[in-house]
């Protein structure tokens, strides 16, 4: 590792609440308590501080949501309190390509005084893959008012300018929520994901090409729903949908006749899988470059943590399946503010989250999606979706879905 010292000075001074008013004030006033910031940046083997341009730092004030950027070599000060630390720059590779250095850390407490921060940062280049560009899963409203299910979609887009194959390009579930964090033991969040449903696109690797800038619908159900509910969608010309073939007779899943079903490795639920329609989940895409039956029988995580309840503390022992980083494709954490406690990826894979709703049950966030925001057009026209995997930055939360009608 390579160390790389930076000192902060003058940063922000937190919002302060009083008798119902907020005051915002950037600078320190003489006489408040003052914490001094060292950050070492850890830089990966192989990478040279001076190959390193547009190197930003950004702190956010837990307490108050107030973030303010700071560029290389500032030194700053700044208000004691609970702050998430993050670190940004580009490198250039010797191909041509740039690459980004990301790094994050969460819940950092700094107190008056001299404080040290060390990040660790993580390479990542720009995709050559499908991204998610939208997430429906919120769900409508039936004209009762009553809740509707099983409208829920994900588009994904081939943002690159060439073909892809959509053929073996899978579709996750994270099975820990972004609202409940545990101390889960042996901890393989830095080698992997842990996923409760995985639904593969069928294909011999060359059977479905996809066009740069072309969509592919995934879908819950692949019918029109407006035909059972007006507020809907027609999914019936989904390009696949997820079928589960229930064991609960009460809980039937419906097969669409117009619609191919995904090839489906693993799923928790004994009835049928939808989307968490008030977004706790991590939703991704991944290429296993091993068949099915190897995937299960040698992918089983095994993992133990104690819940804490006020009838007393449960050690606790469960079981899913892991999803090694590196057959990550994309993936977008998902949560409400009020409720946010963690992202369940590595931050080399999102380094924020999206949602619909800004508390738990919101009712206002049905008939929403979180939608990728355009980053620009290619010179033949083609839309170039924001990919930097901080969802955070490049999702639209609470959008109008892109299947509903204008109407």
């Amino acid at each position: 590792m390579i160390f790389k010292e930076l000192r902060y000075r003058d940063l922000i001074a937190a919002a302060v609440l009083v008798a119902g008013f907020a005051s915002c004030d950037d600078s320190l006033e003489a006489g408040m308590p003052n914490a001094e910031v060292t950050v070492n940046v850890a830089l990966p083997e192989g990478i040279e501080a001076e190959e390193l341009t547009e190197a930003r730092y950004t702190f956010k004030n837990i307490s108050n949501g107030q973030t303010k950027e700071f560029g290389d070599g500032e030194t700053m000060n700044m208000l004691p309190g609970l702050y998430d630390i993050s670190y940004e720059a580009k490198h250039k590779l010797e191909n041509g390509l740039e690459a980004t250095l990301r790094a994050v850390k969460t819940s950092v407490t700094l107190t008056e005084g001299e404080n040290r921060v060390t990040l660790e940062p993580f390479q990542t280049l720009s995709s050559d893959d499908f991204v998610i560009s939208e997430i429906f899963f919120t769900g409508t409203l039936q004209s009762s008012g009553n809740p509707y299910n099983g409208d829920d979609y994900i588009r994904i887009y081939n943002n690159t300018d060439h073909i892809i194959y959509a053929d073996g390009l899978t579709f996750f579930e994270s099975k820990f929520l972004t609202t409940q964090k545990f101390d889960f033991t042996p901890d393989i969040m830095s080698e992997a994901m842990t996923v409760d449903a995985l639904y593969t696109i069928p294909g011999n690797g060359t059977e479905h090409p996809v066009q740069p800038g072309e969509y592919v619908l995934l879908a819950d159900t692949g019918i029109d729903h407006r035909t059972i509910n007006p507020n809907s969608f027609d999914l019936s010309g989904a390009d696949w949908e997820w079928y589960d073939i229930s064991t609960k007779p009460s809980s039937m899943d419906i097969d669409s006749p117009t619609v191919p079903n995904l090839d489906k490795w693993y799923c928790y639920t004994l009835s049928f899988f939808i989307l968490h329609n008030r977004g706790f989940k991590a939703y991704g895409l991944a290429r296993i470059p091993i068949d099915k039956e190897t995937y299960l029988k040698d992918y089983l995580y095994t993992y133990d943590y104690t819940m804490v309840l006020e009838a007393g503390t449960f050690p606790m022992t469960q079981t899913a399946y892991r999803l090694p980083n590196e057959w990550i494709v994309d993936v977008v954490n998902c949560s409400v503010e009020s409720n946010w406690v963690w992202n369940v990826c590595d931050p080399s894979l999102d380094m924020g989250w999206t949602y619909c709703g800004k508390i738990d049950k919101d009712k206002t966030r049905f008939g929403k999606a979180v939608i990728r925001k355009e980053a620009g057009k290619a010179a033949d026209g083609r839309v170039i979706l924001q990919d930097t995997n901080n969802s955070s930055e490049d999702f639209i939360p609470e959008a109008r879905p892109s299947l509903m009608s204008s109407e």
